[in-house]
Formats: structure tokens, C-alpha cells, sequence
């Protein structure tokens, strides 16, 4: 009877799982290279808390955007301290990548990254898968040369433009 049951559970519930992981690009590469990025300016808000709380906040500052009829580039946050040595709580800024010309929308703070040598890990995926994939890829690489991570690290997510297709997440920390 058992034997019966394995192909209906295996298409009922192993392969809708395991398409949902592909799909969100829980299979895809993380490339992992050293480059130049920047300069970015951004508007954002401070944030201080749990990890699994920042897209709060990144809500919030979208609202500031569409309230003051300015479009929101990139969703970037900046993470100052590491979640893995804070039982998993952050400082950070929290917010969008700023057009040059681009007004900044009340009640939100501006901040400036030059350029900068960095690693960069990139990962076509969903937001929230990228940025675990990343990372451990980054950790991966670096130890292979005997570093660690170090912050602050800057995350940054381009959406794809569309329902069906899933963004990219890059992931970059200084050299």
C-alpha cells in the first residue's frame, strides 16, 4: 500500500516544493568577484532591530517616496553590524537608491557611498532567498583566501519589472 502512496505524495507535495525553491532561484549561482562599485546616494531611515523586521522600515521609506512623487531607484540597505554576532539584531539604513537630481523625500536621511574597491556576489533570485545564497557564497570565497566577512556590507535589489520574473540581489563589501 505504501508504494502506491509515493508517486501521489512525490506530486502532491515534493515536486510544487521543489518547483517554488527553482523558481525563486533557490538553484541558482552566486557569482562571486572583486570590482569597483559606486558611488550611490540614497535616501533611508536608521533602523535598529531584528533582522526579519527591515522590510518594515523599507515600506516605510517607500512610502516617503510616493508621497513626495520621487521615484525610488534600488532598494539598498546597509548593514553595520553583523545579524550572525547580534543574535540576529541589526543596525542599519534602510532605503532606496536616490537619482543624483533626485529631490530628497521628507522625513528621510541622505547618505553617500563613494567608489570603492569591493567583493561583489550577485544571485538572480527571490528577495528573500538572495540574500542568504549571497552571503554564504561571499563567506565561502573569502575564507577560501583566509578573510572573513567584514562590515559594513551594502545589499542592494533591482526587481525584475515583472510578476513572473525574479530580481537580482548584489552584495558588496570593501576589500
Amino acid at each position: 500500500m505504501l508504494k502506491k502512496q509515493w508517486p501521489a505524495f512525490l506530486l502532491a507535495f515534493v515536486l510544487p516544493i521543489v518547483a517554488v525553491f527553482w523558481w525563486w532561484g533557490g538553484f541558482a549561482t552566486v557569482n562571486v568577484s572583486e570590482g569597483e562599485a559606486g558611488p550611490y546616494r540614497y535616501a533611508y531611515l536608521d533602523y535598529e532591530g531584528p533582522i526579519s523586521d527591515m522590510r518594515k522600515t523599507q515600506r516605510e521609506a517607500l512610502k516617503k517616496f510616493d508621497l513626495a512623487g520621487v521615484p525610488a531607484g534600488d532598494t539598498i540597505t546597509v548593514l553595520f553590524t553583523d545579524p550572525r554576532a547580534a543574535h540576529g539584531k541589526v543596525r542599519a539604513h534602510v532605503g532606496y537608491v536616490l537619482g543624483n537630481a533626485a529631490p530628497l523625500p521628507q522625513g528621510l536621511k541622505e547618505g553617500r557611498i563613494e567608489r570603492r574597491p569591493v567583493f561583489i556576489a550577485r544571485v538572480q533570485a527571490a528577495v528573500l532567498l538572495a540574500p542568504s545564497k549571497a552571503y554564504q557564497a561571499l563567506a565561502d570565497t573569502l575564507a577560501e583566501r583566509g578573510k572573513t566577512i567584514v562590515m559594513p556590507t551594502v545589499e542592494l535589489y533591482r526587481p525584475a519589472g515583472e510578476v513572473d520574473r525574479i530580481g537580482t540581489f548584489t552584495l558588496e563589501m570593501n576589500r
